[in-house]
């Protein structure tokens, strides 16, 4: 678990630098556009990954949920 919460807080904090959003900023767009959802759930396969490929994924899959980050 404590595995799991860490990796989402540095995906917030990436997401938040690659798109230059505070950490705040970044959270509320993740939260409103299920991207928390998507880390939680997707957590298994996703930390596999490279970070900069899960932002990618992150920023792809909020779009589908009303973001419009790009």
């Amino acid at each position: 678990m404590k595995d799991k919460i860490e990796y989402i807080v540095i995906c917030i904090s990436e997401f938040a630098k690659r798109h230059k959003l505070t950490m705040q900023q970044s959270f509320n767009y993740l939260k409103r556009c299920k991207g928390i959802e998507f880390l939680n759930n997707g957590y298994e396969v996703e930390h596999l990954f490279s970070i900069e490929d899960a932002i990618d994924d992150l920023t792809s899959y909020c779009q589908k949920y009303g973001g419009n980050i790009r």
